[in-house]
């Protein structure tokens, strides 16, 4: 019996602490419930949606759509009330400017069909319509180039697919079950999914240094255009080429969906000529800067009024589609969660920011830009004087899915006082907590120097069959999900602005000498 007092006894010290926060977080419910009335009632999630998607259009970094998005997002902030809105410049773009201002692609022989084609950002153009046979490049090592020479100038090359389609029977889109969640909720050992790089390091690097020797090889031979396989279901997918602005212009290049590359390159394979004709119109410019749009409610307690919550997503999408669930959806919500708040005429203790991160797709570059501005030296870490005054940051970045929780991002102090947050939240289906991390997205350039950072656990829906497509549009943007992340999301910025001390943070551990050395930073990426 003396044994087990013991141990129930060191139990119980342990639980203290998060029966404490349990027990001291104020809930105004009152307020919740109006904040559920206003993001009902009166939400602005379609007109929102509107004006980021249709009206805007697509958001490349360094594109003039990335400036159009930006624009209209202060101009909107500044009609729905925020204060101190404005464009703030975060980083410098080493790809420079680049708009796609025409994009066709046919196959003339043996017979038409037209094609559906996303150019690769930061590609050249063609020299008028392009008209040629069409050449497969089949090359497994550099003496394969040989081959080739002297027989490529002015020709529409064809890369091999490198992937294969298979027939799914999961349904296009999905929301988690209970049983999902559940085991969500359960911490990961550490050891999953780990395995050697070393083989997989040694293939992939072999890989891409012949993939450069082709790119030089296809330069010096005066190619006209290079067509790749990427995308399914007749839509192509988005992404950009590794240029730096004031090289010269790489050669066009475009991406076709799986369907019209595999039929050309089944036609090749079987000794039969394929014809086509491409016509791309790209434009390069004067190297921009990064941007991020930011607007807030200030705070009124005179002593916290400096601290500072934080609502973020980014603003830029891809140049295929209208960058509609990755991520005008995020952008929307933290829109709307403050106008919500605004409308109320919430009087915050703290100030309550919304920032529309610009260059989230090339390496979280304004959230880094932020940080590195305002919070943290970018290489020594040292802090700088806001990030004491940093309360918390939440994030939205997983397409248009209602929220089912959170993750703690391995912050298991915290975990009481969102359990007590998401309580009013049950009904919503929004219940989950994980103490599980999450990646890819901008609550890691806060989590990366030690401030409380969170990203909200989402329904897939279809996010991964359609972003960075040509089919990310207003269409896959779920609506009553849209307001129901907003009405949570405005509860949670409450919450943080009005308690009495600021969220928790991961205490510091300190690191063994040799991994301090070795150990890279994510915010310098």
């Amino acid at each position: 019996m003396k044994i087990r007092r013991i141990i129930f006894g060191a139990c119980f010290l342990m639980l203290i602490p998060s029966l404490l926060i349990s027990q001291s977080e104020k809930i105004d419910l009152n307020m919740i419930y109006k904040i559920k009335q206003e993001g009902q009632r009166n939400s602005a999630i379609e007109e929102l949606a509107y004006g980021l998607t249709d009206f805007v259009g697509p958001r490349l970094t360094g594109s003039s759509g990335g400036t159009r998005g930006n624009e209209w997002a202060k101009k909107k902030m500044e009609e729905l009330g925020f204060q101190n809105v404005r464009i703030e410049e975060a980083r410098d773009f080493s790809r420079g400017g680049w708009d796609n201002l025409k994009a066709y692609a046919a196959m003339t022989a043996p017979y038409y069909a037209n094609f559906a084609c996303n150019p690769v950002a930061w590609t050249g153009s063609t020299k008028g319509m392009i008209k040629s046979e069409v050449i497969l490049l089949d090359v497994k090592n550099e003496a394969d180039l040989e081959k080739y020479k002297g027989k490529l100038t002015g020709k529409i090359v064809m890369m091999p697919s490198t992937t294969t389609y298979e027939v799914s029977y999961e349904p296009l889109a999905s929301r988690y079950s209970d049983e999902d969640l559940k085991k969500l909720t359960m911490a990961e050992t550490g050891q999953q999914g780990r395995r050697s790089p070393t083989g997989d390091f040694a293939a992939f690097a072999a890989q891409r240094a012949l993939r450069t020797k082709i790119s030089d090889f296809i330069k010096t031979e005066g190619v006209a255009v290079i067509v790749n396989s990427s995308g399914i279901f007749n839509v192509p997918r988005s992404n950009g080429a590794n240029y730096s602005a004031g090289n010269p212009e790489p050669v066009a290049e475009i991406n076709l969906p799986a369907e019209d590359h595999g039929r050309m390159e089944r036609i090749l394979k079987h000794n039969a000529p394929v014809e086509m004709e491409i016509e791309i119109q790209n434009r390069f410019f004067a190297s921009p800067k990064i941007y991020n749009v930011i607007g807030e409610i200030p705070g009124t307690d005179k002593l916290l009024k400096n601290e500072v919550v934080l609502l973020g997503a980014h603003i830029d999408s891809w140049h295929g589609g209208t960058g509609a669930a990755d991520n005008a959806s995020g952008c929307i919500v933290m829109m709307e969660a403050l106008r919500i708040l605004k409308n109320l005429d919430v009087a915050p203790r703290r100030t309550i920011r919304v920032a529309l991160w610009g260059g989230e797709e090339q390496g979280l570059n304004g959230s880094r830009g932020y940080v590195e501005k305002y919070l943290a030296d970018a290489k020594t870490r040292d802090h700088k004087p806001d990030y004491d005054k940093f309360a918390a940051y939440f994030n939205m970045d997983n397409g248009s899915g209602k929220y089912r929780g959170i993750y703690l991002q391995g912050n298991d102090i915290i975990r009481p006082v969102f359990e007590e947050w998401l309580k009013p939240f049950t009904d919503m289906g929004a219940t989950t907590i994980t103490i599980r991390n999450t990646s890819g997205t901008d609550h890691l350039s806060f989590d990366a120097i030690g401030l409380p950072a969170f990203q909200f656990i989402q329904d897939e829906i279809e996010y991964d069959r359609g972003y960075h497509t040509v089919m990310d549009t207003y269409e896959r943007l779920v609506m009553s999900d849209l307001r129901q992340n907003a009405i949570i999301t405005a509860s949670f910025a409450y919450n943080a602005a009005m308690r009495d001390s600021k969220l928790p943070g991961k205490p510091a551990i300190k690191q063994p000498a040799n991994v301090q050395q070795n150990q890279r930073v994510p915010m310098m990426n």
